[in-house]
């Protein structure tokens, strides 16, 4: 009977020494980032968001775009330009169909508003098509005290890249209209403030149930 008593509080005393154990490791840990307020890349998460393409900045891409001449420009050129799906992954074609929905989106844009290229090739119909090419590069990085960030009392998040957009219209092998915009530099900073921390979550959801 003693000794069943005696293996019984041994075994108790194990487990809190177990849960000590680990306590005190969580604690070693995330104490020194807490009280230091350390700031520290190494933890916190990055995302890095591209298209492949031949192009490494938007300034590049940009002065191979401002060789495409419509009237003059071929489908063959724009594949030795890198502007073919032929040649490029990610660019999509466009039916005389999308391009209507793109260029005349409601009632008040009509036919006759839309520039020369565009009217002469939706007239061709089937033998008119665009190439919509987004590429783009942006790299997202979470900055910051590490354990305010790790129990989401603030996250702090800097974004930085460019991303390029465009649409090249061809009736038939001829280009005829192109049009191109973005964001030649991207630099934002994102600061999101949660005061209950892992709870604001759960707070929201018991908010959302309610209403």
């Amino acid at each position: 009977m003693i000794r069943k008593i005696f293996l019984k509080e041994n075994c108790r005393c194990f487990h809190s020494l177990h849960y000590i154990s680990i306590v005190s490791i969580v604690l070693t840990f995330l104490l020194p980032l807490f009280i230091s307020g350390c700031s520290s890349k190494t933890f916190l998460p990055s995302t890095k968001d591209t298209v492949n393409s031949p192009w490494n900045s938007y300034k590049n891409i940009q002065h191979s775009f401002a060789k495409i001449i419509p009237y003059k420009t071929t489908s063959e050129d724009l594949e030795k330009l890198n502007f073919s799906p032929k040649v490029t992954p990610n660019i999509q074609i466009l039916t005389h169909l999308d391009i209507t929905q793109r260029f005349i989106p409601d009632q008040s844009v009509g036919l006759k508003d839309l520039d020369d290229g565009l009217k002469d090739c939706l007239a061709a119909q089937d033998n008119c098509q665009a190439f919509e090419i987004i590429i783009k590069n942006i790299y997202s990085e979470r900055y910051g005290n590490v354990f305010l960030d790790l129990f989401n009392f603030r996250r702090k998040t800097k974004i930085s890249g460019w991303e390029f957009k465009a649409i090249i219209v061809l009736k038939n092998d001829l280009v005829v209209y192109k049009i191109s915009g973005g964001k030649p530099e991207i630099d934002e900073h994102q600061d999101r403030k949660n005061p209950l921390g892992p709870l604001q979550s759960t707070e929201r959801l018991i908010w959302a149930t309610v209403q």
